[in-house]
């Protein structure tokens, strides 16, 4: 396992990437905007009304829901993006289970999150943030093989250079995992 770990860690051409370049912005943090510098609770920012929302009932569509979720978990505000998660309307999207399992693994719910990111991979397979988070927490569960086959993963998928492969290749490394 050291010798992988050791072989993986100093190969060429795995140096850190910052590139996501063809990659939803899902793989890089959100920036900051009104939903987490303005509003309070589970409430996001209407742009239409110029003001904060709840997000059940109020016309907002899918898109909007998901990126005030994932602001609001990168911003380390995880019950309230869960409420935002629990807005969307279609609960089965390979994307809200993989919020749901990286606000779950935040609060330390590790079964729960795992039950999440196996459903999402399950649904879209390269899915490769839900890899990336998933594998962060078996970083933080000394997994380290687990985690290293799910980087494999990434990479084989295509994802070699985006943010999830990179952060992972890092958590690997340093045995420390990102905080989103």
């Amino acid at each position: 396992m050291r010798l992988i770990l050791a072989l993986f860690l100093v190969i060429p051409g795995l140096a850190f990437a910052a590139s996501d370049s063809g990659w939803p912005s899902t793989t890089k943090p959100p920036k900051p905007t009104a939903t987490t510098k303005s509003c309070k609770g589970v409430t996001v920012w209407d742009a239409k009304t110029q003001k904060c929302v709840k997000p059940k009932g109020a016309a907002l569509d899918s898109e909007t829901l998901y990126q005030a979720a994932r602001e609001l978990a990168y911003a380390g505000r995880v019950l309230d993006a869960q409420g935002v998660l629990g807005a969307m309307p279609d609960q089965s999207e390979d994307r809200v289970l993989t919020y749901w399992g990286f606000t779950h693994r935040k609060l330390g719910h590790v079964e729960q999150a795992q039950a999440y990111y196996d459903r999402a991979i399950a649904q879209n397979p390269d899915n490769i943030l839900a890899r990336s988070y998933m594998a962060q927490g078996y970083v933080q569960a000394g997994r380290m093989d687990a985690a290293i086959a799910q980087w494999r993963e990434i990479k084989a998928r295509g994802g070699t250079g985006t943010w999830a492969e990179t952060s992972l290749r890092q958590a690997i490394r340093s045995g420390s995992t990102s905080d989103y």
